[in-house]
């Protein structure tokens, strides 16, 4: 987590807030969200009919609004919400909306480094960015997948070029859909435009797209692969060399192309989420190598075992040696480290956490209705009503336990600093 070393992680627990204490002082109260440092919990609460606030470790904003919408927290722990006023929509930060409102927003972004802010909004028929509180100069007929780069600078999405009457086939099949960066629209047109990825130097940008009826590729900057192929993937950017490599489909089955070669030897029945090590040397992607059967394969070199219900939230750890997953199989839910799996099935499993020397994995767990942290296949004895993530410190020698508490703080919010010494191994 970025700017996690300035978080305090002295060891011990802290009682937060009171948290069950809002059902006596609101009409109603909404799930909670917790702030990345663990110091912040935040819920929607009904004042009284139509209006609306957030408390923050149980202390309300001062402004109420009409309806208050996907609060979340941002990577800088500031409390960040869709609101309404009048039957118009903005986004408020800690309690303050920004000045511009619109007819209706959705689809609120964080970026990762500096926690910029984006959403998609919505003025009469014309659809657009606006990312702290700026707005796209140019609006669109519509506008899908809206992405942003890791410092906010640059947005891009998929845009509707005019307006097309619904039953219009000949409009879309000549092409009418492209990407708009920062509100600019490409040149070229396709007949469909979906997920996108901006390099990490903000240069460039890459789409999937359709370019026949029957032919789809990826275009980066408005050029096209050379080559086209029946089927492809969200695309990736390598972040070390800006290369692209994205899953495609051949008459074999699904595989990994780059730079608009085949990359990849293997054929799949199916390659998705493919993602890279920080250091680029490494691609993982979550594959099908058999019908029903669900897999990860790091560099086209597929793990043993296999999950026949899905895979999910995979990810690298901050050594890039260490792949770790969540897989369900026969309705159950398991974790998975590097081809391994964990003993035990859980009812539910969140995306897991490796420590920096990848020694410890640790993930949020579901047994029967109840929370717990578990941590190389062992739940650590601390029963939660509400649980968030588990973050390492990033000298890894700490882990930080974020929730709502059962037993003797029953309803207050905890944050909990663990040595890792102190972990299962």
């Amino acid at each position: 987590m970025k700017n996690s070393e300035n978080w305090d992680w002295s060891p011990g627990k802290k009682v937060v807030a009171d948290f069950s204490s809002l059902a006596s002082e609101f009409e109603a109260v909404e799930e909670p969200y917790v702030s990345p440092d663990g110091e912040r919990i935040a819920a929607i609460t009904k004042v009284e009919e139509e209006t609306y606030t957030v408390c923050v470790n149980g202390t309300p904003w001062e402004k109420t609004f009409d309806k208050i919408w996907y609060l979340r927290f941002s990577p800088d722990n500031r409390a960040a919400a869709l609101v309404s006023d009048t039957a118009e929509w903005s986004v408020a930060v800690d309690g303050e909306p920004w000045e511009n409102w619109f007819e209706f927003v959705w689809n609120k972004q964080f970026s990762p480094d500096n926690g910029a802010i984006t959403i998609a909004a919505q003025n009469g028929r014309s659809y657009f960015g606006v990312t702290n509180d700026t707005p796209w100069e140019t609006g669109y007929p519509s506008m899908n997948n809206l992405t942003m780069s890791r410092d906010g600078s640059v947005t891009a999405a998929a845009i509707l070029t005019e307006y097309v009457k619904e039953g219009d086939i000949f409009a879309f099949q000549k092409g009418c859909f492209t990407v708009a960066v920062n509100g600019v629209p490409w040149k070229n047109t396709f007949i469909n435009a979906w997920e996108i990825d901006i390099s990490p130097d903000n240069r460039l940008v890459a789409a999937e797209v359709r370019r026949t009826l029957y032919d789809y590729t990826i275009a980066i900057n408005d050029e096209m692969w050379p080559n086209a192929f029946s089927g492809v993937w969200c695309p990736r950017f390598n972040p070390t060399d800006n290369s692209v490599s994205a899953p495609v489909k051949t008459a074999g089955g699904w595989t990994l192309a780059k730079d608009g070669e085949l990359f990849w030897e293997g054929r799949y029945i199916q390659l998705w989420h493919h993602f890279y090590s920080s250091d680029g040397k490494k691609i993982a992607a979550i594959v099908a190598p058999e019908f029903g059967k669900w897999t990860i394969a790091e560099n086209d070199r597929p793990w043993n075992i296999t999950f026949n219900d899905t895979i999910l939230d995979a990810v690298y750890g901050p050594d890039n040696q260490h792949i770790a997953c969540t897989g369900k199989s026969d309705g159950k839910w398991y974790v998975a480290v590097d081809g391994k799996r964990w003993p035990d099935a859980y009812d539910r499993v969140w995306t897991p956490a490796i420590s920096p020397n990848g020694e410890y994995v640790a993930a949020k767990v579901e047994i029967n209705g109840k929370f717990a942290i578990a941590v190389n296949g062992k739940p650590i004895d601390i029963p939660f009503e509400r649980a968030w993530n588990p973050t390492f410190s990033p000298d890894g020698e700490k882990l930080l336990l974020r929730g709502i508490e059962e037993g003797e703080n029953k309803g207050k919010y905890c944050r909990h600093v663990l040595k890792t010494d102190q972990l299962p191994r």
